[in-house]
This record gives structure tokens, C-alpha cells and sequence, in this order.
């Protein structure tokens, strides 16, 4: 009997927390420096601090994505009342191209776990024109299902995520 293998994005619990089951149709590339983001992968905060490269596939430049970035544990896992935090929103990325040439709307903002270990998620979506995503009003207790819907994204069409938790020597305890 075959094993089929998991869906990492359901794995880490991306999809159920941040994201409803979905198909992907378009390649994405995200790296820093000069590693990729690969689900479930891990970076150091130090790592993450300039926002990534970004590199979107599709069928042509005519169409248009819109790139969110979410940490759905903040400000701890155990108790992630925050979710999601908004750390990055860029809209109106041509197809074929990369979030250099889209619109940065809510600009980067590095990851900085203070307890636990974060997952860092990635969503793509298709746009159904330009200029129809508008920046939320905040970057807490954001929600990608809701955004999608108010702006007609409709589901995602790729995504990919990483873990981050604070470096060791950054702080923690004090001795009397």
C-alpha cells in the first residue's frame, strides 16, 4: 500500500488556521540571501531582518497577485491573540516577475518571536484586476480569509511558510 504524502500546509497547520484547503496552480520562489523558504523550514530572526526576495511564476504579466505575509502565532503559539499578524502586503505583482515590481501597501516588518515558534506564511492570491487590493487598517488580528473575500481573491494560489523562534542570547531570564 502507498503511502500518500501530507500536504506540509496542512502538516504545520496552515491550512485549518490561516487558510481554507486549496489547489495550487502558480510557482512562488522566496529567499533570503541566498536560501529558500521551504515549508516547514527554519530561519533565525537575524536571517529574516531585510525583507525577501520574491519570485512569482503564472501564465503572463498581465495578471496580477497579491503577496501577504502572516505570522498566525503571535504574540506566542500558546496563546496566539494577536492572530494573524500582518508582516507584509504587496499587491499588484505581474505575473512572471517578482514584489519588486508590485505595489508594497503594508511594508515589511522582520519577524521577532519573543516566545515559541512562529510560522511565517506566505499566501499568494490572483487578483481580478489591478488596483483592487487596498491596505487593511491594521496589522493585528488580520485575517486572510476575510481579506480575501472583501477583495474578491478568492483562494490562494500558492503559499509556503517557515518557522522562526527567538535567538538564543537575545534577552530571557535575569539572575538576581
Amino acid at each position: 500500500m502507498r503511502r500518500v504524502p501530507r500536504d506540509p500546509l496542512v502538516v504545520g497547520r496552515v491550512v485549518g488556521d490561516v487558510l481554507d484547503p486549496f489547489e495550487r496552480s502558480v510557482s512562488i520562489r522566496i529567499s533570503y540571501t541566498s536560501k529558500d523558504v521551504t515549508n516547514g523550514c527554519e530561519f533565525k530572526p537575524s536571517a529574516v531582518v531585510t525583507q525577501p526576495r520574491v519570485e512569482i511564476g503564472g501564465d503572463d504579466m498581465r495578471t496580477f497577485y497579491t503577496l501577504v505575509m502572516v505570522d498566525p502565532d503571535a504574540p506566542s503559539p500558546s496563546d496566539p491573540n494577536l492572530r494573524e499578524y500582518l508582516h507584509w502586503l504587496v499587491t499588484d505583482i505581474p505575473g512572471t516577475t517578482g514584489a519588486t515590481y508590485g505595489q508594497e501597501i503594508v511594508t515589511y516588518e522582520a519577524p521577532r518571536p519573543t516566545a515559541g515558534i512562529h510560522r511565517f506564511v506566505y499566501v499568494l492570491f490572483r487578483q481580478l484586476g489591478r488596483q483592487t487590493v487596498y491596505a487593511p487598517g491594521w496589522r493585528q488580528n488580520f485575517n486572510t480569509r476575510d481579506f480575501a473575500e472583501i477583495h474578491n481573491l478568492g483562494l490562494p494560489v500558492a503559499a509556503v511558510y517557515f518557522n522562526c523562534q527567538r535567538e538564543s542570547g537575545s534577552g530571557g531570564r535575569r539572575r538576581a
